[in-house]
């Protein structure tokens, strides 16, 4: 049987797709690993499932200033020891990484054994940790046209996202019966979440009074980010977090409003959801979700609207005429090349 290690953490959006090429990987006859950091969200993520896990050492690697910049490589130092003593006892054929600083010193003990690795940036223009790693990657997957260029033209590989089968398996009646909807008025997904997603919460809260109209609302807002206030406002649904069910989510929606993070927008775009993309400001992140953004609707996939730009009425008005036109967007999805992610993947993988 063959072996793999998958690595990858520090975010979900560094470990779930992972997640989505592990019953590919079983049915594929390997036996998988994963390391990943002592006590991150991939060891809560991965637990899930019946998958040996081992942790390891690891620092975060920075462009700013930071006292912990001169401890941290340490951290590291110590992680790609701990990753080579553990990836000579697995012996694996092959080393999948999907980014995060924790796979920086797997990703290296690896080559330093000279056990093969590919490795998946999922924003356009490679993070740190990936810049890293790409000097010693067999491969290089990536979500993005645009990104090819900035890879060894040897080693780069469009494949986009692996997302989980089950979002596609959702039921549109199931979702309408969770959220005490109607199949009378088409559906609006508000993805919010995370702390980025404040503005996006309070702007679309403030553009109900136009879009209930004509709109039900699912609004998944994040932990402690309901407001009590709404909780009985008809043909508007709040949730914290949905798990399981997110896939009825989908299933019932017709138009999506997201955040433009490179998971959420591989998501929407397996899904062919048309969808409105706030990315978050370059203020609050390093600009990846504004050129994922504008890469998407430049390939005819969604609308995109800045936080600047958006005011109740603009945002009202911006969903009215997506959903007028949704049909184009669905169209241009359909032809895209980056929705087989995980049998391009798995290619890659089983070649080696």
């Amino acid at each position: 049987m063959k072996k793999i290690v998958l690595t990858g953490g520090g975010s979900a959006g560094h470990v779930t797709p992972n997640i989505a090429l592990l019953p590919h990987l079983e049915a594929a006859g390997y036996e998988v690993f994963y390391l990943g950091s002592y006590d991150g969200i991939e060891k809560k993520l991965i637990g899930d499932f019946n998958v040996p896990y081992y942790g390891i050492s690891t620092g975060k690697l920075r462009r700013y200033f930071s006292w912990k910049n001169f401890s941290d490589p340490f951290r590291v130092i110590k992680g790609f020891s701990e990753a080579k003593k553990y990836l000579k006892e697995i012996r694996p054929d092959v080393v999948f990484s999907k980014g995060g600083f924790v796979s920086v010193p797997v990703v290296r003990a690896a080559a330093s054994l000279h056990i093969p690795c590919i490795i998946h940036e999922c924003d356009m223009t490679p993070g740190l940790a990936n810049k890293l790693c790409i000097p010693v990657a067999k491969k290089v997957c990536c979500n993005f046209p645009e990104t090819i260029s900035m890879l060894p033209a040897d080693k780069a590989v469009l494949t986009g996202t692996p997302i989980r089968e089950e979002l596609t398996q959702g039921s549109r009646a199931a979702g309408l019966r969770l959220c005490g909807f109607t199949a009378e008025k088409p559906v609006i997904m508000v993805i919010g979440g995370s702390l980025g997603a404040v503005h996006v919460n309070e702007m679309v809260r403030a553009a109900l009074p136009g879009l209930l109209s004509d709109f039900q609302v699912v609004h998944l807002c994040g932990k402690g980010k309901l407001d009590e206030t709404m909780q009985n406002t008809a043909r508007y649904i709040q949730f914290e977090y949905v798990k399981d069910d997110l896939k009825h989510l989908f299933a019932a929606a017709d138009v999506v409003i997201s955040r433009a993070g490179a998971n959420a927008v591989c998501e929407l775009l397996a899904l062919k959801k048309p969808n409105l993309l706030i990315p978050l400001p370059s203020s609050a992140s390093r600009g990846d979700q504004l050129l994922n953004a504008r890469s998407f609707e430049a390939q005819g996939y969604s609308v995109v609207r800045e936080e600047s730009e958006l005011t109740p009425e603009v945002l009202t008005d911006v969903v009215k005429k997506l959903y007028h036109d949704r049909n184009f967007y669905i169209a241009a999805m359909e032809k895209s090349s980056q929705t087989e992610a995980v049998s391009s993947i798995m290619e890659l993988i089983t070649a080696i």
